[in-house]
């Protein structure tokens, strides 16, 4: 089942009665004097149906037993900074049963086994960013695919700097100076909207695995705590990517990341995502992702389940 997202960018009190999240907004419960008008500021939501949760205001308050009761049905919770911006995660520390185990086959991979696969994760990351140059723009993107192909154990010659260098330079036709840079001019604002959302999401899945975020297969920042999960969402960029090349074209230049279009950027984990024959939102296809990785660590077949744009 598909997790609800939800979004909260105005003043709310969030608490926990009977598993269900209960959400307050004062501006509608202290201007209305009827009970029955009252009511309509408070509505509640099941917490087993919530997969992502994302605090947008600095007057929101939320109760220790909402968040137990959140992070014990693995939901994910975003904090945005004063900017409102997402600038905070918080996860469960366990999703899985049989945790400890798999922390264990984790910490056990062999680097050999981790190369190979961080060439696989590499050669669906640049295979999927041809396919949105194909679709957005002028370019056929062949030199892209034949980067991909060439793609070697380790990424050694890192093909995907050259391929990222090309595809930056290309698939932003209104923007022909464009430069991707966490810091820079749109829309490199709404690409780290969309990251950061497509972030959690695949944390929240790692966690679902059983796995621990920190250690990457190929990321090893020793301040980073979600090398993995930057590892894993490499594949999945071009979905949000392409997310954005459609807010573009539907509305042109955007400077400012209005609560519409934070509404269609958090639309990300409801995204049609092909993992072979199937088709399913990413979400959860990012939990086949990551259930996958876990059996190539315990040395099943050493191909990771990734989506592949078409």
């Amino acid at each position: 089942m598909i997790k609800k997202t939800l979004y909260f960018g105005n003043p709310t009190y969030l608490s926990c009665t009977n598993e269900q999240l209960v959400i307050e907004m004062p501006e509608i419960t202290k201007a209305n004097t009827h009970p029955s008008l009252q009511a309509k500021g408070v509505i509640t939501r099941p917490i087993e149906d919530i997969g992502l949760i994302m605090l947008d205001h600095p007057q929101i308050t939320i109760t220790h037993g909402a968040i137990q009761k959140l992070l014990q049905n693995t939901c994910a919770i975003i904090t945005c900074d004063n900017k409102r911006l997402p600038f905070g995660l918080c996860l469960p520390l366990y999703g899985n049963t049989t945790q400890n185990e798999r922390f264990r086959d984790q910490l056990a991979v062999a680097r050999p086994v981790q190369k190979q696969l961080w060439q696989q994760t590499v050669q669906y990351k640049i295979r999927n960013q041809a396919f949105i140059l194909q679709k957005f723009t002028s370019e056929k993107a062949e030199n892209m695919l034949v980067w991909a192909s060439e793609v070697r154990s380790g990424d050694v010659t890192n093909l995907e700097a050259r391929a990222a260098a090309f595809y930056w330079k290309n698939v932003f036709h209104q923007y022909p100076d464009f430069i991707r840079d966490r810091d820079g001019l749109p829309p490199n604002n709404l690409l780290n909207y969309g990251y950061a959302i497509l972030r959690a999401v695949i944390a929240r899945a790692i966690v679902l695995s059983g796995l621990i975020p920190t250690l990457g297969i190929n990321h090893h920042n020793k301040y980073n705590a979600y090398c993995l999960a930057d590892d894993i969402m490499e594949p999945y960029r071009p979905y949000v990517d392409k997310k954005v090349l459609q807010l573009l074209s539907k509305y042109g230049h955007i400077d400012e990341i209005t609560k519409e279009i934070k509404g269609e950027l958090l639309l990300i984990p409801t995204m049609d995502v092909k993992i072979g024959k199937r088709r399913s939102p990413l979400m959860i296809a990012a939990s086949q992702t990551t259930a996958s990785l876990y059996q190539c660590f315990i040395g099943k077949p050493r191909k990771i389940d990734y989506p592949l744009m078409e």
